[in-house]
């Protein structure tokens, strides 16, 4: 049976550093292949492009703009990548923030997935504080986190945590200090029934 996995939470939580911390892990205890899919490797440069273009700045992803004319684009061609993969017995670790998804459950639904009803999902909410997420976004300094930061009002008010039923199903995994049996733990969360 294949797995798609998803890494999700806002920026500067650290869902690329964990996704890359647990595919060898995870294809260890599956015994089977894992790819990673991550949404800004995939469409950095052409998301860069059209801002470009549109706006003269290659570096925004934030702004109203963006948000709606390329944000659902971006993610529908995530997922198709995704099932591609697990058409061909791929299992795939898909990284994105994902807010929007999540909060409307649609990542636990196979039909708007598009994928095989046998194909087992699971959702990882990787979390850490507003503070650090803000000083990891800070000190990794990419020209993408430009306007969150110059907007960082506006965009703290699109920052959730999943609750009540929105939260049914999550792995939540807080990233802020994890320490091996952290990662662990985590795993054997990902692979249980």
């Amino acid at each position: 049976m294949s797995s798609l996995v998803f890494f999700c939470g806002h920026a500067g939580t650290g869902k690329t550093t964990l996704a890359k911390q647990l595919l060898g892990p995870l294809m260890k205890a599956s015994g089977a292949p894992f790819c990673l899919l991550d949404k800004d490797t995939l469409y950095g440069g052409y998301s860069a492009a059209a801002m470009s273009m549109l706006t003269g700045d290659p570096n925004d992803r934030d702004s109203p703009l963006f948000l709606q004319h390329l944000r659902e684009p971006e993610y529908r061609g995530l997922i198709d990548t995704a099932r591609d993969n697990l058409e061909l017995g791929v299992s795939v670790l898909v990284v994105g923030p994902l807010s929007r998804e999540v909060r409307e459950r649609r990542l636990f639904d196979h039909t708007w997935l598009g994928v095989a009803p046998d194909v087992k999902l699971r959702v990882v909410w990787v979390h850490t504080s507003e503070d650090v997420a803000r000083q990891r976004i800070v000190a990794r300094a990419n020209p993408n986190d430009a306007y969150k930061l110059a907007h960082w009002e506006d965009y703290r008010q699109r920052r959730f945590v999943p609750s009540g039923a929105s939260r049914d199903g999550l792995l939540m995994f807080d990233n802020t200090a994890p320490n091996p049996a952290h990662y662990d733990a985590l795993v054997a969360r990902i692979m249980a029934g």
